[in-house]
């Protein structure tokens, strides 16, 4: 598993590649897990973790409420008794396991979107609902379970969208980064394109090197202040 260790020597894991990535971070003591992927995937997230010897997670942050990062948030909740972390405006949807589609950010996203809209069944995007224990609202620190990290709202691909900014060094960014290409950290998909741009220049405001998507790979800094910068020039 791909693993990126920070200068406190907290440990990040992914747990989880490909459909979704699934995100630990550990300090030897505490765990905090990252995302769940979706509902088919519910039986290697468990092997994967059980290979990591983990028994128990304090805190499983949700970056967001689409089915895709939350369809395992209950049956992570159950087993492992972790509190379930989630941004006040995606809270409602995770209560309920409603995934809203967000708006393409391109022409062909937003055909494509309109295309989903009308034609799959919501029953598809549906997941078994799970109530939070933590609903974050502004910046959020982990120092009380001993992590140099804090969580941050980052809007834009959902309203309720989180970051969590790890000893100021990597930042786990859910979708509010995408890593798919090479070129381009951007999104296919957003609900308010201007508020992820805003987040985006909130992101790199840390001194964060290493951004960690929820699909594809690791971002660098570089490439995310060469898009930030293509964007402003609008």
């Amino acid at each position: 598993m791909k693993s990126w260790v920070t200068k406190s020597g907290y440990k990040i894991i992914r747990v989880l590649p490909g459909r979704s990535n699934v995100f630990l971070l550990t300090n030897g003591e505490k765990n905090i897990l990252i995302d769940t992927s979706i509902s088919y995937l519910w039986g290697k997230l468990q092997r994967r973790l059980e290979l990591l010897n983990i028994e128990t997670i304090d805190y499983l942050v949700l970056t967001h409420s689409h089915f895709d990062h939350a369809a395992n948030a209950s049956r992570i909740k159950e087993k492992y008794k972790s509190a379930v972390v989630i941004h006040m405006n995606d809270a409602q949807l995770l209560s309920k396991g409603e995934t809203v589609i967000p708006k393409g950010t391109v022409l062909f996203t937003t055909l494509l979107v309109n295309t989903l809209s009308r034609f799959i069944p919501k029953s598809l995007i549906k997941y078994t609902q799970c109530e939070p224990d933590l609903l974050i609202d502004s910046d959020y620190c982990l120092k009380t379970i001993g992590f140099n990290a804090y969580l941050t709202h980052t809007p834009g691909h959902t309203k309720g969208s989180l970051s969590l900014i790890v000893d100021d060094e990597i930042a786990i960014v859910g979708d509010t980064l995408f890593g798919v290409f090479r070129w381009s950290v951007y999104p296919p998909y957003a609900d308010d394109r201007n508020a992820m741009i805003n987040s985006w220049k909130k992101l790199l405001d840390t001194k964060c090197l290493i951004f960690l998507p929820s699909h594809g790979s690791a971002n660098k800094r570089s490439l995310l202040e060469k898009n930030f910068r293509m964007l402003q020039k609008g």
